[in-house]
């Protein structure tokens, strides 16, 4: 065992790493790609925070590089190998329902509130402050230590495209954005949009013409609210209004109505959570959808809401779009109905995150399903796919990363599989790693997240535990 006291030395610097910390996170470092510059191309409050982290190193004496102000890096040390420590200061949109404000980085009940606290703001500055210990206690190293910052994770990962374009790949690595012990394995990530072909002309829009449906921004985020507008046929409003409340009762779940001149506007209260498991929350989308299929509706919104209804509504696994596949490894498929919108004149769309196992043929996958979309006269559009990733369970970075787990927690470092993408499959060898302990509830993209100030400064005691271990 190492004869220094990590948890000491975060302990010594705990007040200065939670200013910085607080700082980050109030940051909205959302993608905003409407207000783009070049200068700042995935909006300004994704620059601003790059440059915080990056002008945070330069005072602590790292070497900062900025690439293009879609990412950056921080380092030390020397040597003909690297450590790469990837992390991401973007965030998720903060969603609805919040008991603070998001981006205030309120301290209480022994948590730091946020968006971003856990995913993954608070695991980025938990890393950089590990690094500045193993730096600051002048020890020895092999390697050149690097803290790689990307700015586009929670979307298109064009920030890690741009970053390796121009600069080397580490060694191996870590990425703090997942869970502890340390995830070996993670699921492969296909994206891609269900557009609605419908061709045939609308006459008869029946009782209830919907104008519009929309829920959910992120393909991997579980919609917590769902709104649509219908224009309802002159004295079928109040058997629709009453529907509609019996149908939430039923449900239980929270929803409102009103009239907007003249028009009938629906909206319906979900849970977000993580699409990588849709089932723990509540798609607002796919509840609303659930009730508009009933209404009287023309053809067109008919084709619509009853596919999405058929395909979609209670299955999270792709069992009734038969791409349904579970492995040993990383478990089941999951997929998310993360985007949903529909327009009278433009006809309707679904936005997806599917989940694969490792060992599940995608391409197999892919073809299966746009067959049946175009029998069922659909499209599969904007099709993305970033392929599984596995570290062998053997390999001398896991191995060293189990020690360190061990020593610092006295707990057993259990390999595990996950069904989202962290920034390690960027690397030949890289594994996620923290830092959300066992037992510890999973609030990433919900809201009040959270994480708790004893799990950071234990998270950054093993980190530096493990940057010195692994680069020594």
């Amino acid at each position: 065992m190492s004869s220094i006291d990590w948890l000491n030395e975060v302990h010594n610097r705990k007040d200065s790493l939670l200013k910085d910390l607080q700082g980050l996170l109030q940051i909205k470092s959302v993608l905003d790609e409407e207000n783009a510059t070049d200068d700042a191309p995935f909006g300004q409050g994704v620059k601003e925070a790059l440059t915080y982290m990056l002008t945070l190193g330069e005072k602590d004496g790292f070497v900062s590089k900025n690439v293009q102000n879609v990412a950056g890096h921080l380092l030390f040390g020397e040597g003909a190998e690297s450590l790469g420590i990837l992390c991401h200061v973007d965030v998720v949109p903060e969603g609805d329902g919040w008991t603070s404000d998001p981006y205030k980085a309120e301290i209480r009940d022994g948590k730091i509130f946020a968006r971003g606290a856990l995913d993954d703001k608070g695991p980025t500055m938990a890393a950089y402050y590990a690094m500045k210990i193993v730096k600051e206690l002048h020890l020895p190293l092999t390697k050149e230590v690097r803290m790689i910052i990307g700015t586009d994770e929670e979307s298109d990962w064009r920030c890690v495209d741009t970053y390796f374009q121009q600069e080397s790949m580490p060694t191996l690595g870590f990425a703090p954005d997942a869970d502890f012990p340390i995830i070996f394995a993670e699921k492969g990530i296909a994206d891609f949009d269900i557009v609605q072909k419908f061709s045939k002309t609308v006459s008869d829009t029946g009782e209830v013409k919907i104008l519009s449906f929309a829920s959910g921004r992120r393909y991997n985020m579980v919609p917590d609210f769902a709104r649509a507008v219908l224009e309802v046929k002159e004295g079928e409003q109040t058997e629709v209004i009453q529907r509609y409340q019996n149908y939430l009762k039923l449900e239980n779940v929270p929803g409102r109505y009103l009239v907007d001149n003249g028009d009938l506007v629906l909206e319906l209260e979900g849970v977000s959570a993580h699409g990588l498991e849709p089932n723990n929350g509540v798609n607002a989308g796919l509840k609303l959808v659930n009730f508009l299929v009933e209404l009287e509706t023309d053809e067109k919104a008919a084709h619509y809401f009853q596919f999405v209804r058929n395909f979609f509504v209670n299955d999270s696994r792709g069992k009734k779009l038969g791409i349904d596949y579970e492995d040993e490894m990383t478990g089941e498929l999951t997929l998310n109905a993360g985007i949903l919108e529909y327009h009278f004149d433009q006809g309707g769309k679904i936005g997806q995150t599917v989940r694969y196992p490792v060992t599940n043929d995608m391409d197999k996958s892919k073809e299966k399903l746009t067959k049946l979309l175009t029998e069922h006269d659909f499209s599969l559009e904007n099709f993305t796919d970033s392929k599984p990733h596995y570290v062998e369970k053997d390999s001398e970075l896991i191995q060293i990363l189990s020690r360190v787990y061990e020593e610092q927690t006295g707990n057993k470092a259990k390999l595990i599989s996950i069904g989202g993408g962290t920034y390690a499959r960027s690397l030949e060898k890289g594994v996620a790693f923290g830092p959300l302990f066992p037992g510890r509830e999973d609030i990433a993209h919900k809201k009040d997240e959270y994480m708790y100030l004893e799990d950071l400064m234990k998270a950054t005691a093993i980190y530096a535990q493990a940057i010195y271990e692994l680069a020594k």
